[in-house]
């Protein structure tokens, strides 16, 4: 028992701990309210990374498998959701800059890894989505949801680091550190590779 409130405890702390340090950001100064909402959906949406592989892995104690599936399901539309907000919220505060970035000529770097996970993003949850009518054998399935979900990743991680922004750089830093991590574990422990039955 100990032992599975501590781990809880410690993904809450991993998931609270970034966003209420970005909340303290000088850079929300004279920032307009779509701006800052646009922003941490943003944060959410790496917090949400990092939950996602948590729960493809089954790494939380007291979650069954059925609930693992369902809460990462639910965790995948509402990173949908918030990858939506971040990009909507953009637009609407810089519409020249998301049109730059989304035709791959914008002149900051992190833009293009911006909008590649964001598409990817998008694929991942649409092979859920579909996953019954795309009638996949299901490795075959896990390994191309896999595929979409790990350039997802690398994505949000080489865009939120190069980013100076709102989040903090430590916490964002470890946030990035441990989605690549959890990420690498979960691809492992799954052998999403392995398209033939053994």
């Amino acid at each position: 028992m100990p032992t599975r409130v501590a781990i809880w405890a410690a993904l809450i702390a991993t998931l609270l701990v970034p966003i209420i340090a970005a909340a303290f950001s000088p850079y929300l100064a004279w920032r307009e309210p779509i701006y800052i909402l646009a922003g941490f959906a943003g944060i959410i949406g790496m917090c949400l990374l990092l939950m996602q592989p948590v729960l493809a892995g089954r790494w939380l104690p007291g979650l069954s498998p059925v609930t693992s599936r369902l809460w990462h399901r639910w965790c995948g539309l509402a990173l949908v959701a918030a990858i939506v907000i971040h990009v909507g919220g953009l637009w609407i505060t810089s519409p020249p800059d998301v049109v730059d970035a989304l035709l791959f000529v914008s002149a900051t770097p992190f833009s293009a890894w911006g909008v590649i996970a964001m598409w990817t993003g998008f694929g991942a949850a649409a092979l859920g989505i579909f996953r019954q009518r795309l009638n996949l054998r299901f490795r075959v399935w896990r390994l191309g949801h896999a595929s979409f979900a790990t350039v997802t990743i690398l994505g949000s991680v080489i865009h939120a680091l190069l980013i100076e922004g709102t989040m903090e750089v430590m916490t964002k830093f470890a946030l990035c550190v441990l989605v690549v991590l959890v990420s690498v574990g979960t691809l492992t422990k799954l052998r999403v590779w392995e398209v033939r039955r053994r």
